[in-house]
């Protein structure tokens, strides 16, 4: 299979006029690294930052805090149903290893940093240092 990808692109005006794909490799060989949705707060004193992490044991997740930043690495395995598949329908949900960094807008007190994983959602609370 040809893995060269060539694709074309125009721009009128800010908008997207013309896309051409010449080829598509649909499997790669080694897997990418996916980036989980966050939503992330600042409060009077702590930053609290919610990770979406469904399907991942917290025991395979590594939790990073720095006092400007925090990293998220882990990975998560392709669900697949039990039975046999006959046909694949849609593939949306990421699986493999993941990494998400994010720069705080404040130093937070690391020694007092806390994790709670609830319902697939992994919570951070960092306070802020005083």
């Amino acid at each position: 299979m040809d893995t060269i990808r060539h694709i074309q692109l125009r721009w009128l005006q800010g908008t997207l006029s013309d896309v051409t794909v010449r080829s598509i490799q649909l499997w790669q060989a080694t897997p990418h690294t996916w980036q989980p949705a966050i939503n992330a707060f600042r409060c009077e004193t702590a930053v609290s930052i919610c990770v979406d992490l469904a399907g991942i044991d917290k025991s395979l997740i590594d939790l990073r805090v720095e006092p400007r930043r925090v990293t998220v690495r882990g990975s998560r395995e392709a669900p697949e149903p039990t039975d046999q598949t006959v046909q694949m329908l849609a593939l949306e949900i990421d699986y493999g290893p993941f990494e998400r960094e994010f720069e705080l807008p404040a130093d937070v007190d690391v020694k007092q940093a806390r994790a709670e994983q609830e319902n697939g959602l992994l919570w951070i609370y960092l306070p802020l240092k005083r």
